[in-house]
């Protein structure tokens, strides 16, 4: 690393800004920006890493903004609140440094936190040896963060949507303008067989292998909680064990662990979940993510947001159809 700011002209965005965005944390120390780089993950938005000074102290910061203004699918600062929020009961999450949803001198809606040292990339936390012992303790990690997110009181959260989840799938689908008889019909066996309520709480929205930080030892931070709603806490549990975060392998949690470690490690908080419920949530899950994927094509495909990777996520909403027909055939 050297001792000099370097300029990036990335997305709309350079160091100027940052820098400017930073001094109104700091406001009494010095902020020098020292590196800038793009991380490329992530359909939805732009993320950087950032190395920067502060009082001449060294930070490493993730910065991450909407790729365009009012094209977010959430509140950042409401976010921010949720990653304080769930700090405080325990849950593993980068510290939050700076929030805006209107952007100020970023261009649109931020959030920076602090940046975890460890790694996301799926394909390497279920194979290189290195994991090896992080991975016999994840799925019972998962259990009891998802148990300590569920378990946060509503009334302390920041207002979020509770929508019906079905509902809100078949609003997508009809939104992408395509007519998908196979996801269609799942939905409609979904309807029919929906299983009892549960009294909403915090739901993650995205909690699955490739948006938790792992090193050696085990899961260090959860991410990308833009998605963050209230609902039927099950859902996440399915959604952990669909089959497209299991990244082509056979374990059925993250590709790595087993349900009963994690309903077992999930009980003290919220009790036994039946099986049923939980295949009905993975079924769903499949559906979700498929839909999705048909919705990111469109954005692609309209020329709202030009993107290779929207369009290589669309061609996965037809591997979901397959997998949805064979799991509703097997219901």
């Amino acid at each position: 690393m050297t001792a000099t700011a370097v300029p990036v002209v990335d997305g709309g965005l350079g160091d100027g800004a940052v820098e400017q965005t930073l001094r109104q944390v700091w406001p009494d120390d010095e902020v020098v920006v020292l590196n800038m780089q793009r991380l490329s993950v992530g359909a939805s938005r732009l993320s950087w890493a950032i190395d920067v000074t502060v009082g001449g102290e060294l930070r490493g910061l993730v910065l991450q903004r909407e790729r365009r203004r009012g094209l977010g699918r959430g509140d950042m600062e409401h976010e921010a609140a949720l990653l304080s929020s769930a700090a405080t009961a325990g849950v593993p999450v980068p510290a939050v440094i700076a929030a805006d949803s209107d952007g100020g001198p970023i261009g649109a809606g931020y959030l920076i936190t602090a940046r975890v040292d460890g790694e996301t990339i799926p394909r390497r936390i279920v194979r290189d040896e290195r994991f090896a012992t992080a991975r016999a303790g994840f799925a019972r990690q998962c259990g009891e963060i998802l148990g300590r997110i569920h378990s946060l009181p509503v009334g302390d959260l920041p207002d979020l949507p509770n929508p019906d989840p079905l509902d809100a799938v078949l609003e997508m689908l009809d939104g992408t303008g395509q007519s998908r008889p196979s996801f269609e019909v799942a939905l409609r066996w979904l309807r029919e067989n929906r299983p009892p309520q549960r009294s909403p709480t915090l739901v993650h929205g995205d909690f699955r292998n490739g948006n938790l930080i792992v090193d050696e030892n085990g899961i260090v931070a959860v991410l990308d909680w833009e998605l963050a709603r209230l609902g039927n806490p099950i859902q996440d549990l399915g959604w952990l064990c669909a089959r497209p975060w299991r990244w082509g392998q056979a374990a059925p949690v993250g590709g790595i662990g087993e349900i009963d470690e994690l309903l077992d490690a999930y009980r003290p908080w919220n009790g036994d979940v039946d099986r049923t419920e939980l295949r009905w949530w993975i079924l769903y899950s499949s559906v979700s993510w498929g839909v999705m994927c048909l919705e990111q094509a469109r954005v692609h495909l309209s020329g709202e947001h030009r993107s290779v990777g929207l369009a290589a996520l669309g061609r996965l909403g037809t591997e979901m159809e397959y997998d949805v027909l064979r799991m509703v055939q097997y219901a």
